[in-house]
């Protein structure tokens, strides 16, 4: 099978996750890592990567690219790559506006080159097991969410980190809202309280959510990268090394029939249909015992083989980005109105 030459462009703390996978695929020849920074540029040389300061210096031979540059540099990176034909996958947020994710969807569209967003967790098998389990619960009623963990202090080194476009509401609820929709369909509203109360920086470091589903449904999430907690995706499965495994499940959902957590996939429901009231007792079922992944990894040979033309129906789009952006916009905009915000179609 022929490698995809592929670069990866941001060579940051995300960065370093999709070089290594890179260099660790069977299916991706690695052509260079592009950094602005020379400093880093030099550090990644020391690890014989072959490194080059701008797109214009990549290899002609690239035909696909991974953009993990800093939030703000999103549109402009991943339009850049677009423009040079290149199947482009970016990390989460796809962009750091609704405005421009949906003028980088229309470029894609436009050129007819794949256009992903990097919200690997879809990848993990626990995840599509997640989806199939939905069904035993009913009708879904209710979704409630947790990510809290207490950043290190050095991880505002990076001066973009502490501005607009770095809060963990693009950076981390990101994720938590492509799960969400992915789980239980579109987000229709939100309302939102947001603090700075704990870093004192321009952007939010905590933050309440509610939600209404298109299906009806409700959800609450409760969002803290400076409050210390075993409650987030990362803290519950390992997949991050840079975080510590503390157990117990961030996500629950209730249903007319049944509850589960996520990504324990726990289920409670009744011994039978008969038995779901408050006057019985309700039965634990047990978890499947599901093969562990790296979920960027795994995204990883999903994008090798949609660059080459194959169908799929995991990895998350350009347009699935996109609606991800809109609900992240409604949350911003309640968070300062403090009224219900509709997502924007």
């Amino acid at each position: 099978m022929r490698r995809l030459p592929l670069c990866v462009v941001g060579g940051g703390s995300i960065g370093q996750r999709h070089i290594n996978c890179a260099q660790a695929s069977s299916t991706v020849d690695l052509t260079a890592v592009v950094d602005s920074n020379s400093d880093r540029r030099a550090e990644l040389a020391a690890r014989g990567l072959k490194v080059v300061a701008s797109l214009d210096d990549v290899p002609s031979s690239t035909r696909a690219a991974i953009v993990a540059t800093p939030t703000q540099n999103h549109a402009a990176t991943a339009t850049a790559c677009l423009d040079r034909g290149l199947a482009t996958l970016v990390e989460k947020p796809v962009t750091e506006t609704v405005q421009e994710a949906k003028a980088l969807c229309r470029r894609a569209d436009d050129l007819g080159v794949p256009l992903f967003t990097g919200y690997h967790r879809r990848c993990h098998p626990f995840v599509a097991e997640a989806r199939a389990r939905l069904i035993v619960l009913g009708e879904l009623v209710a979704v409630q969410g947790i990510w809290c963990l207490r950043k290190h202090d050095s991880y505002f080194d990076e001066p973009w980190r502490k501005v607009t476009g770095a809060g963990p509401i693009l950076t981390n609820l990101s994720h938590e809202i492509d799960l969400m929709q992915y789980f239980a369909g579109p987000i229709t509203e939100v309302t939102a309280i947001c603090s700075h109360a704990a870093r004192g920086l321009a952007v939010e470091d905590t933050a309440a959510l509610s939600f209404r589903f298109a299906n009806g449904a409700l959800g609450n999430f409760m969002l803290s990268d400076s409050g210390a907690s075993p409650w987030a995706f990362e803290a519950a499965t390992g997949e991050n090394p840079a975080i510590a495994v503390r157990g117990g499940d961030p996500m629950r959902f209730v249903g007319t029939e049944g509850a589960m957590g996520f990504p324990s996939l726990t289920i409670w429901g009744g011994a039978d249909e008969t038995q779901t009231d408050w006057r019985f007792p309700l039965v634990q079922m047990a978890a499947p015992n599901l093969p562990r992944v790296d979920g960027i990894a795994a995204q990883l040979e999903r994008f090798v083989a949609a660059a080459g033309g194959a169908a799929d129906d995991v990895l998350a789009t350009g347009q699935d980005g996109l609606e991800t952006m809109k609900v992240l916009d409604a949350v911003q905009r309640a968070a300062v109105s403090g009224r219900t915000e509709q997502v924007t179609l």
